[in-house]
């Protein structure tokens, strides 16, 4: 399994109707953490149409992409949540044990987890 490292995004916390209207970069990935949180991954800027809204440089969260086969053979396993068929799509749940999610592509997966627990987590996946 190969190492989580951190990773840099943005955190945007606004009304859940201020995420929805947002017009988010095809190079992104956005990723809920709250209905009125997420974390923009792929980009160092982004316009959000409220000026109350927080935007702020984010780097609590550790990651790696990995291959079809990788989320097959290293990560489904330990899956207590069923993946989704239709991608892109985000799936969120207990990876050994350990809070993650998964951006899932067409053809690969970013496994993200808070970046206290990516040592443990890569251990519990090795």
């Amino acid at each position: 399994m190969r190492a989580l490292e951190r990773l840099s995004g943005i955190r945007v916390v606004a009304s859940p109707e201020v995420l929805a209207a947002t017009a988010w970069p095809d190079a992104v990935a956005v990723l809920p953490i709250a209905p009125d949180d997420v974390l923009v991954l792929g980009t160092t800027t982004i316009d959000v149409a409220d000026p109350h809204a927080i935007v702020v440089a984010e780097t609590g969260f550790a990651g790696c992409w990995l291959t079809v086969e990788e989320i097959e053979r290293d990560v489904r396993p330990h899956l207590d949540l069923d993946l989704p068929r239709e991608r892109p799509a985000l799936a969120q749940g207990n990876v050994a044990g350990v809070p993650a999610k998964l951006w899932l592509t067409r053809d690969t997966a970013l496994l993200v987890c808070a970046a206290a627990s990516a040592h443990d987590l890569t251990e519990r996946l090795s």
